[in-house]
Order: structure tokens, then sequence, then C-alpha cells
């Protein structure tokens, strides 16, 4: 029976397959070299593709330390379904980002090697805004959690969803902003820490 994948298909396999190699040998590079002594053209030579063909589908070696955006917010949405039906909704949210960050946290990046005081600022900048791309999806899932009846569950639902977020880009800014000033994180994960004091300033109003 002639194959029906026509030559956009092909094409759109062929890319996936070649963007699968990057990553699956980046990934091996930045575990037996460490990230710094791994180069792009140490990449692109491990896929047996050009430093050109490289960048097609990379701004660069520090774009391969996160999955794309749609993985990722594949994780939180998986988090998000495990969490306790009866857990409020801000901390099923805020829970839910915190397992989809941890593959990404200090702890992961040193034990692949990675120096953390030059990359972990690169990896939340990426994760923030991979996190900022689905602020609406994100709302979706929240309101599916609200108890039925919940006042204005459409602008509660957005207000968490949004609140979290807004929670991690914090983070970002207050470690930029500490870090100018020589002054060291210290106390718990500051993305932990950002939470926690969310948590504090109220929760969902019930029925």
């Amino acid at each position: 029976m002639p194959s029906e994948i026509t030559p956009a298909g092909l094409r759109e396999r062929k890319k996936e397959e070649t963007r699968r190699l990057l990553l699956e040998g980046a990934a091996r590079l930045f575990r037996e070299r460490g990230f710094e002594g791994t180069t792009v053209a140490d990449i692109a030579a491990q896929a047996n593709v050009s430093v050109r063909t490289f960048f097609r589908y990379f701004d660069g070696k520090e774009a391969l330390l996160l999955p794309d955006g749609v993985q990722i917010f594949a994780y939180v949405e998986n988090a998000l379904s495990e969490r306790p039906a009866d857990e409020d909704p801000l901390d099923a949210v805020c829970n839910a980002l915190l397992a989809a960050a941890e593959p990404f946290s200090a702890s992961t990046l040193t034990a692949l090697g990675h120096p953390v005081e030059d990359l972990e600022n690169v990896v939340t900048t990426r994760l923030v805004q991979a996190f900022s791309d689905f602020e609406e999806r994100l709302t979706v899932l929240v309101r599916r959690r609200l108890p039925p009846g919940t006042p204005d569950a459409d602008l509660q639902a957005a207000v968490i969803a949004c609140a979290a977020l807004s929670a991690v880009r914090a983070v970002l800014r207050t470690r930029r902003a500490r870090r100018a000033a020589g002054i060291e994180d210290t106390g718990p994960a500051p993305l932990r820490r950002a939470f926690a004091l969310l948590r504090g300033m109220g929760s969902v109003e019930r029925p």
C-alpha cells in the first residue's frame, strides 16, 4: 500500500527528529563535560548537523536547558491534576508550579555539572517567560477547580493564576536586585518562599 505521508509531513518528521537528536545529544554532553565545557559546535556534531542548522532550532545552548513551552505547560497541567480535589485553588496552583519548576532547580543543575551561579538566572528567566506565556490557559485550569457556585468564578480564577505567575516573576526581579547589591539569598528556596507569602494574603471565596 503506498505511503500516505506527504512531502510536507516527511519534512515535519525530519525536523522533529533533528530537534530530538539535538536535545538528547546536548543532555549527554552536558553530563559528560558540563555546560561550560560543551560548545554549540559539539552539540551540532553530536546530532550530525551543521552549526547553522542548530541555530534554526535554538537561539543558543542555554535554550537546551529547558523543554519548550508546550512541554512545560504539560508539566504544570499534570501536576495540577494530581493535586487533591479539595485543596485550596491557590495552594494547588502554587504547588503545581513548584513541581513543574523542580526539574530545573539549582540542585538538578548541580547534578548535571552546570555552574549554578552562572546559569540559574538564565534558567529562571526562561522558566518565567514560559509560565507567563500560558497565563490564560492556567486560568482555565484554575476555574475548573473552583467549587460550583463560586462567586465571580472567572475573575477569581484569573486572579489566582496571575498572582501565582506574578510571584514567579517577583522572585526573578528580587534575585537580580539582591545580586546587584551584593546580597546573598538565604533561607528557604526563593520560589517556595514567594508562594508562602502569597498564600498568606488570602484564598478563594467560598459560595
